[in-house]
C-alpha cells in the first residue's frame, strides 16, 4: 500500500477548483445563501501564523458542511491593510508602506490559497485600495454632514513610542496595545464619531443577535447605562453653576464635600490663589497617569483642595470643592458629590483627608454613630429632612422627584460610553476628507473630490507629527466652497474605521458609483456566521454595530445589526504557553505544511481542543492525524483493490448501524463547531470499517453496505480534509465535486445498537460484561452467561441457587 501524497494531490485540486472557479458566488442569486466570514487579517511581514489558521480553517470546515448542506455559501477573504506596523517598518527599514503592504498580501494570497479553503477570491477587498477607502473618506462625510463627525480640542491618550493618538479602546491597563509603551496625555484637535448618540440602540440591539453572552456582557459594561439624576449645584460667591450626575439621589443630604476631574474647564476659574500652585502642580501629575490607572479601585486616592465652596441644594450648606484624579472629565459631567458615609471610594478619600462624614441612610433608620466604613445597602434614611423614614430604593424616585418640582435637578441616564476618537497622526491610513480655510472654517470635501489619495512622496521621521504634513502639494489645496488657499486635514483615520464597513463591500467589491449596492446588500446581510477573537467585543464589534446602525438610520439598508451569528475560537498555546516571538515558540504553519499537507494540519488544529476553547500544539500529536490521513487512504485503495462481492448480513449490521451513527453525530458536532469530537468519530467509523473488510473475506463482504459506509466517510471527510475528500472521491468513480454532492442523511432508528452491555453478577460482585441481543428470552440470556469462560470460573463445582434476569440489563446469580 503507498503513502498518501498529499503534496501532489493537494496541489492538483488547488489548481482544478481554481480553474472550475468551483467557489466563485453567484451574487445575483441570494436564494438560501449563508454569509460565512472571518475578521480579515492585517497582512503583516511575519506572514500568516497558527493564529490566522485557527481562524481561517476550522471556519472553512464548516462553511464547506453547510455547503453540502445545499446553502448557497458565500465566503470571501480580504486585508486589513492600513496600519501602524508598515509605518514603523517604513521608518525603520526604508521601504514605502505601499510597497511592504503590497508584497505581504501576496505572501498572504498565496498562503491562503494553499489552505485550500473554499474563499471567493474573485471578491476580495484590500483597505489600502484607492477604490476602497474612497468609500471609507465617504461614511465620514456622510457622518459629518448628519453631525455624527466633529472636532474638537480634547486631552486624548498619547502613544509616546508609536507617537499617536489612541483610542480608550485601545489603551490596556495603562499602556498601548500595540507595544506596551506606558500611555500619557496631550491636548489635542481631534476628530470623533458620536458613537454616544447610539449608545441606547446599541444596547437594544443585543436582544436580536446570536453572540457569547461574555462579549454582549462586555459590550454592556463598555457602554455603562445608568438611570439617576442630574443635580444642579452653584458655587458660592459665584454665578457659576456645576451639574452632577449620580445614581444615588437618595444620598443627597449626606454630600459633604465635591470632587471636579483635575482638567475640568472650572478648575481654573474656581482655584483661589492660596492654592493655585498646590492645583497646578496635581494637575501636571494628573496628566501623567491613564484613565486606567486614574479609576483603578486599588489605587490610593489622592486630591487637592481648590478654595472653593458649593452650596448643596437640598440644604443650602457649603461643601468644600476638590480635584482628584480618579474623577474623570470624560465621564458623566466630569464632577462627583461626595457621599462619604455610602461610597467607599469617598469614605476612604474623606478619612485620608479628614472631612466630615455624615450619616444618611442606615440599616434600621437609627443613628449608627461612628462608621467604620461606607454603608451601601439598601437602608431608611436619616438626616434627610422630609424623607426621613423612607426606605433608600424608594427615596431614589422620590427625591428625583422633587428636585424636578423645585427646578434643581430632573431624571438623567448617563452612558460611560465615549464618543470615538478616529484621528491618527500617521500616514498609512485614509486621510480625513477636509479641509481648513481662513475664510471658511472647517470645511467637507464633496463625494465627487474622493478619494483624497495618499501621496507617496512623504518623509517618516519621529516627532509626533504626521508624514503628511511633510508633503507641500499635498497639504496646500483649494477651499471647494470659496475657491481661495486651503490647508488639508493632515491625520489620517483609525485603521477601525476602515473594518467597520468591509463586509458590506464584499458582495459589491467593484462597484464604482457608490460604497455597496443597497439592493444586493440588503439580499445578502447581514452576515449569517461571523468568525473571530474575542479581544474585538469593545472596539471592532461596537464600531460595525454603530456603522450599520447609522446606515439604517438613513435608509441606506434595511437592517441594523452586521452580524447575525457570532463565534469566537480559542487560543493556541505551545507548552502551556501563548505563543509569541520573544518566547520563541511560534508554529510556523508553512513547514508543517510542506511535512504534512494542509489537510492534516487543518486536521490537527482542530483536533487539539474544543473550538471556542484552542489548544495546546505538539509536534508530536501531528503525527497521529498524519497517520489517521494515511490510514484512510489505504483503506480505499484496499476496498478498490480487492473490492466487496458477496451479501452476509450479520457482520455488517454493525457497520451500517455505525455509518447512521457517525452521520448523526457528525452532523450535531459541525453544527455546534465541535469539530474535536466530529474528527473522534471519524477515526471510529474508519476502525469500524477496516474491522470489517479484514474480518470478512472480500468475496462474502456485503458489498452494498460496505460501498455505502466508504461514500459515506468521504462526505463527512471532505469539510475537515478537502483534498483528500476530493481525490479519493475521483478514484471511486464519481464524475462532479465532491462538494457539489449532498450531505449524508441518517435513519435515527439504525444508530441504535442491537446490542447491551448484559452485567453478570455472582453473590453481588460484577464477574463479567456480556454483549447481548436485545429481548431474547430468559433461557437464552442465561445460557449465554454460562458459557461465558469468566461466569465458568466462578461457579464451576458450585451450587447455582437462584438466577435472576432483569431483562435487557443483568443477571444475577447466587452460588455456595
Amino acid at each position: 500500500m503507498s503513502a498518501y501524497p498529499f503534496a501532489e494531490i493537494e496541489k492538483k485540486w488547488q489548481r482544478i477548483w481554481d480553474e472550475k472557479k468551483l467557489f466563485q458566488t453567484d451574487i445575483s442569486d441570494a436564494d438560501n445563501k449563508l454569509y460565512v466570514l472571518v475578521m480579515f487579517p492585517y497582512p503583516s511581514g511575519d506572514r500568516l501564523h497558527i493564529g490566522h489558521w485557527y481562524n481561517f480553517g476550522p471556519t472553512d470546515t464548516w462553511a464547506r458542511y453547510k455547503r453540502m448542506l445545499g446553502y448557497n455559501v458565500f465566503e470571501p477573504f480580504g486585508y486589513d491593510a492600513f496600519g501602524l506596523p508598515a509605518e514603523n517598518y517604513a521608518i525603520k527599514m526604508g521601504v514605502h508602506p505601499a510597497d511592504s503592504t503590497a508584497e505581504n498580501i501576496k505572501k498572504f494570497r498565496e498562503q491562503m490559497k494553499a489552505i485550500g479553503a473554499m474563499y471567493d477570491f474573485s471578491k476580495e477587498v484590500n483597505t489600502s485600495d484607492p477604490e476602497y477607502y474612497k468609500w471609507t473618506q465617504w461614511f465620514f462625510l456622510m457622518l459629518f454632514k448628519n453631525g455624527l463627525a466633529y472636532r474638537k480640542k480634547a486631552p486624548v491618550n498619547w502613544c509616546p513610542s508609536c507617537e499617536t493618538v489612541l483610542a480608550n479602546e485601545q489603551v490596556h491597563d495603562g499602556h498601548c496595545e500595540r507595544c506596551d509603551t506606558e500611555v500619557t496625555k496631550k491636548d489635542l484637535a481631534q476628530w470623533f464619531f458620536k458613537i454616544t448618540d447610539y449608545a441606547e440602540k446599541l444596547l437594544e440591539g443585543h436582544d436580536r443577535v446570536n453572540w457569547p453572552e461574555k462579549t454582549i456582557t462586555m459590550q454592556k459594561n463598555w457602554i455603562g447605562r445608568s438611570e439617576g439624576a442630574q443635580i444642579n449645584f452653584t458655587v458660592a460667591d459665584s454665578q457659576d453653576t456645576i451639574q452632577v450626575f449620580t445614581t444615588r439621589p437618595d444620598t443627597l443630604w449626606g454630600v459633604t464635600y465635591m470632587v471636579l476631574a483635575p482638567e475640568h474647564p472650572l478648575v481654573e476659574k474656581l482655584v483661589t490663589d492660596e492654592q493655585r500652585k498646590a492645583v497646578n502642580d496635581y494637575v501636571e501629575q494628573s496628566r501623567r497617569v491613564s484613565d486606567i490607572d486614574r479609576t483603578s479601585t486599588e489605587r490610593v486616592k489622592t486630591g487637592v483642595f481648590l478654595g472653593a465652596y458649593a452650596i448643596n441644594p437640598v440644604n443650602s450648606e457649603q461643601v468644600p470643592i476638590w480635584i482628584a484624579d480618579y474623577v474623570l472629565l470624560t465621564y458623566g459631567t466630569g464632577c462627583v458629590m461626595a457621599v462619604p458615609a455610602h461610597d467607599t471610594r469617598d469614605f476612604a478619600f474623606a478619612t485620608k483627608y479628614d472631612l466630615p462624614i455624615r450619616e444618611v441612610i442606615s440599616p434600621n433608620g437609627q443613628p449608627s454613630g461612628e462608621l467604620q466604613e461606607a454603608f451601601t445597602n439598601v437602608g431608611v434614611m436619616i438626616n434627610s429632612g422630609i424623607f426621613n423614614g423612607t426606605r433608600s430604593d424608594e427615596g431614589i424616585g422620590k427625591v428625583i422627584a422633587h428636585l424636578a418640582e423645585k427646578g434643581i435637578g430632573e431624571s438623567k441616564i448617563n452612558y460611560k460610553l465615549r464618543d470615538w476618537l478616529i484621528s491618527r497622526q500617521r500616514y498609512w491610513g485614509a486621510p480625513i476628507p477636509v479641509v481648513y480655510c481662513d475664510k471658511c472654517g472647517i470645511v467637507a470635501l464633496k463625494e465627487d473630490d474622493l478619494p483624497v489619495l495618499l501621496p507617496r512622496d512623504v518623509v517618516f521621521k519621529k516627532g509626533g507629527e504626521s508624514p503628511l504634513k511633510s508633503n507641500p502639494n499635498f497639504l496646500n489645496t483649494t477651499c471647494p466652497d470659496c475657491g481661495g488657499p486651503a490647508k488639508r486635514e493632515v491625520d489620517t483615520m483609525d485603521t477601525f474605521v476602515c473594518s467597520s464597513w468591509y463586509y458590506l463591500r464584499y458582495p459589491n467589491h467593484n462597484l464604482k458609483t457608490a460604497a455597496f449596492d443597497k439592493e444586493t446588500v440588503n439580499k445578502w446581510l447581514p452576515v449569517d456566521q461571523y468568525i473571530g477573537g474575542a479581544e474585538h467585543a469593545t472596539m471592532h464589534l461596537l464600531y460595525a454595530r454603530f456603522f450599520t446602525k447609522v446606515l439604517y438610520d438613513l435608509g441606506f439598508i434595511n437592517f441594523d445589526e452586521p452580524f447575525k451569528n457570532l463565534f469566537h475560537q480559542g487560543v493556541i498555546t505551545r507548552e502551556g504557553n501563548k505563543m509569541s516571538k520573544s518566547r520563541g515558540n511560534v508554529v510556523s504553519p508553512d513547514k508543517f505544511i510542506v511535512d504534512y499537507g494542509s489537510d492534516t494540519f487543518r486536521m490537527y488544529m482542530m483536533f487539539m481542543g474544543n473550538y471556542a476553547d484552542g489548544g495546546d500544539w505538539s509536534d508530536d500529536g501531528i503525527v497521529g492525524i498524519d497517520r489517521f490521513t494515511n490510514r484512510v487512504w489505504r483503506l480505499m485503495e484496499m476496498l478498490q483493490e480487492n473490492p466487496p462481492s458477496g451479501n452476509e448480513s450479520e457482520k455488517s449490521k454493525e457497520l451500517e448501524r455505525v455509518r447512521h451513527y457517525t452521520t448523526k453525530m457528525v452532523t450535531n458536532d459541525l453544527d455546534r463547531f465541535n469539530f474535536n469530537t466530529a474528527i473522534s468519530r471519524l477515526m471510529e467509523m474508519v476502525n469500524t470499517i477496516y474491522s470489517y473488510v479484514q474480518d470478512v473475506p472480500s468475496n462474502e463482504q456485503n458489498k452494498l453496505v460496505v460501498s455505502d459506509a466508504a461514500e459515506t466517510l468521504l462526505l463527512l471527510l471532505a469539510p475537515f480534509a478537502p483534498h483528500l475528500a476530493e481525490e479519493l472521491w475521483a478514484r471511486t468513480g464519481h464524475g462532479d465535486s465532491i462538494f457539489n454532492a449532498s450531505w449524508p442523511i441518517f435513519d435515527d432508528m439504525k444508530t441504535m445498537k442491537n446490542t447491551y452491555q448484559c452485567v453478570v453478577q455472582i453473590n453481588g460482585k460484577v464477574r463479567a460484561n456480556i454483549e447481548m441481543e436485545f429481548d431474547q428470552p430468559d433461557v437464552i440470556v442465561l445460557e449465554t452467561v454460562l458459557a461465558d469462560e469468566r461466569v465458568i470460573r466462578h461457579v464451576d463445582g458450585k451450587q447455582i441457587l437462584k438466577k435472576i434476569v432483569v431483562k435487557n440489563k443483568l443477571v444475577n446469580l447466587v452460588v455456595k
